[in-house]
């Protein structure tokens, strides 16, 4: 994969530049932000599937099978409003922002009997977020700004059983993982992606499912895209669901050659700290980290407030862990702004391989 030549050569050499100059920002949360709109019913169903049934593709739906809460298909009912987010987004001093495709695999969709709408869910999300970047760099031409293709983690695990009195059994295999992550990535190539971003990793064979997929999904196009991972550390363990320590996932994925690898998710910035500090010590690549506004209080809501997620991320960039930051679960645009005033001046990591150039 990493012979292979750049699909967009020019936008890749601006990111790098852009990488080496300062910390970017990425965005925050998408569904923190699409619950405030309150959406009801309709509001998901939008005109195609008024009747229950999807009239654009003439598939049978089960009217008995409600759509409410599944965000990634407002992308086709209502993208106004995930256009509004991404564009709150940057206004807000985003760099990059994520498409609304993290449950976008047939894997996911099927919950909804929506498993046909996968490749078009990341085909439009990805020009709905590179419709908004490109508005908005044509009105700061000073900063450019990237559309990160997201390949969520699926609904699904291939290391754990999802049945506690049978540790063998699998509901998923590597192949239908592999299968799902390329229909995905194809969209997300096909609607003008900069980047993909294999993100909330709790299970590290299935990113190596979507690295593989990705991989190979380059190699029949004949040129590839920069390629972001980004795992969780599911509690204060500090390891991942799969059994993982950051250093251990770093290695397990580092032969994707990425131009990032970051944490994102689950916890609050202060309890990624010392993760991010061991990517930031280990990894030869960027580093990203987009955490949480804290852990949920007792109404699943979370407290931490701008100013307060600000501070604790100024830390990082001043110890010169970070080249990407934003933000996950209850994050807004208010958090992303204050996260891009603390680190504006600040220098990015330097990676250990320019430091060796340099000494």
């Amino acid at each position: 994969m990493s012979t292979l030549p750049w699909l967009h050569p020019e936008r890749v050499a601006l990111l790098d530049k852009r990488l080496r100059e300062r910390i970017l920002i990425l965005d925050g949360g998408m569904g923190t932000m699409l619950q405030r709109h309150q959406l009801d019913e309709t509001a998901f169903r939008g005109e195609r599937f008024v009747d229950g049934h999807d009239s654009a593709h003439a598939h049978d739906h089960p009217g008995g099978c409600d759509l409410k809460g599944n965000n990634d298909l407002l992308t086709l009912t209502n993208p106004e409003v995930i256009r509004g987010v991404h564009e709150a987004y940057l206004e807000a001093g985003a760099d990059l922002v994520e498409t609304n495709t993290f449950n976008s695999t047939r894997i996911s969709q099927a919950d909804y009997h929506l498993e046909h709408l996968a490749y078009e869910l990341n085909l439009e999300g990805a020009r709905l977020a590179r419709a908004a970047c490109d508005t908005w760099e044509a009105k700061t031409p000073d900063q450019p700004r990237f559309v990160i293709g997201v390949l969520g983690p699926t609904s699904r695990t291939a290391s754990l059983s999802p049945d506690v009195n049978d540790p063998g059994f699998r509901n998923v295999t590597f192949e239908e993982l592999v299968a799902n992550y390329t229909e995905a990535a194809s969209g997300l190539i096909d609607g003008g992606a900069d980047l993909i971003m294999v993100e909330t990793i709790f299970d590290t064979l299935n990113a190596k499912a979507a690295l593989f997929a990705v991989s190979e999904l380059f190699l029949q196009r004949g040129a590839r895209l920069p390629v972001m991972i980004s795992g969780t550390i599911t509690d204060r363990s500090g390891r991942t669901l799969s059994g993982q320590t950051a250093e251990a996932f770093y290695y397990s994925v580092q032969h994707a050659r990425p131009i990032s690898v970051g944490l994102n998710c689950a916890l609050g910035a202060a309890d990624l700290r010392p993760h991010v500090q061991t990517l930031a010590n280990v990894a030869g690549c960027f580093v990203s980290t987009h955490p949480n506004a804290g852990l949920p209080n007792a109404f699943g809501e979370y407290d931490e407030t701008p100013e307060q997620m600000a501070s604790v991320i100024g830390g990082f960039a001043r110890d010169g862990l970070l080249n990407l930051v934003g933000g996950c679960c209850g994050t807004t645009p208010a958090h992303i702004k204050a996260i891009a005033d603390a680190v504006r001046d600040v220098a990015p990591r330097v990676l250990p391989a320019d430091k060796k150039e340099a000494a």
